[in-house]
């Protein structure tokens, strides 16, 4: 399938889009949507489609130049050569509170690496793009394939991000994993306090989803703010449940419980997952910090 038939197909079903993104942006269906000349390449999520800001005259090859992985899609401005650059995933990544957290920093390291590799905008958050199904850009296709995480990670040099316990730099998709990962420690602590409404859940997540976001250097856009506000809320208030709170304390304070019959990583990991520290899991289950850490990984 062509790069421009997948882009087509793979867009939300009601993405944000605008021809002149100084009116605001607007809201739509996909048919409609897909006219505008800006259009939002990614649904709430997942991420298909990692996308940079390339200002130069010269971005149509300035990839090239750099050694930079072929990109499937380029939507050049003709009045001035700058140019979105598109490379699709073979695997989407999921951005949801359930998605795993090892694979999303994954693909923020690589997408920080590539950013930094292409001199894109540090500012662009990704949350729109040129769209290239519009006449109004200059549209070049270069790699048919769609690629894997891996496949990104061999042009790319990842050594600044292999400490875990170091955030990774707060632009691109590593602002939106910083976010998800702080916003998600606090509100699975948090919502306890309380068990408030869902609708005074979602006010407070957002409250706090953009406190953390006025902290990065260049903030996300209000959108992906609430998106990652609204995925947090929901999940957490329909995960976390007064009544069921006192088995989950049984089960930090004992071996039996919730996690009575499992194995350790099993019950470290229902530990972490229920709010318990990395301290409460080492004491319980008399494990190293190491191990630990782990599991929190894993939960």
């Amino acid at each position: 399938m062509e790069c421009l038939d997948l882009f087509n197909e793979k867009l939300p079903a009601r993405p944000y889009h605008a021809d002149d993104l100084s009116n605001g942006l607007k809201i739509n269906k996909r048919e409609k949507a897909a006219l505008a000349r800006h259009i939002q390449p990614n649904g709430p999520t997942h991420k298909i489609w990692l996308v940079y800001d390339v200002d130069r005259r010269d971005a149509g090859l300035h990839w090239e130049q750099v050694g930079a992985p072929p990109p499937n899609l380029i939507a050049r401005n003709p009045a001035n050569g700058h140019a979105h650059l598109l490379y699709g995933l073979l695997t989407p990544i999921r951005t949801e509170i359930d998605a795993k957290t090892a694979p999303l920093r994954y693909a923020g390291a690589i997408d920080n690496a590539m950013r930094s590799l292409l001199d894109a905008d540090p500012g662009y958050s990704g949350l729109i793009c040129k769209n290239p199904l519009n006449p109004h850009w200059l549209i070049n296709q270069w790699e048919s394939n769609l690629y894997t995480l891996d496949e990104l990670a061999d042009y790319l040099d990842l050594s600044p991000y292999k400490n875990k316990r170091k955030p990774l730099p707060d632009y691109g998709l590593g602002r939106n994993c910083t976010l998800f990962e702080k916003l998600r420690a606090w509100a699975y602590k948090a919502i306890r306090q309380g068990w408030p409404s869902y609708d005074q859940w979602l006010a407070a997540c957002l409250d706090r989803a953009t406190g953390y976001n006025a902290q990065f250097s260049t903030p996300l856009d209000l959108a992906e703010v609430k998106h990652t506000a609204k995925s947090v809320a929901k999940w957490t208030h329909q995960k976390f449940k007064a009544d069921e709170f006192s088995a989950i304390q049984s089960a930090r304070g004992t071996k039996g419980g919730l996690a009575k019959g499992k194995g350790k990583r099993e019950q470290g990991i229902i530990l972490l997952e229920s709010g318990a520290t990395i301290q409460d899991v080492m004491k319980e289950l008399n494990v190293s910090r190491a191990t630990a850490y782990n599991w929190k990984q894993q939960a």
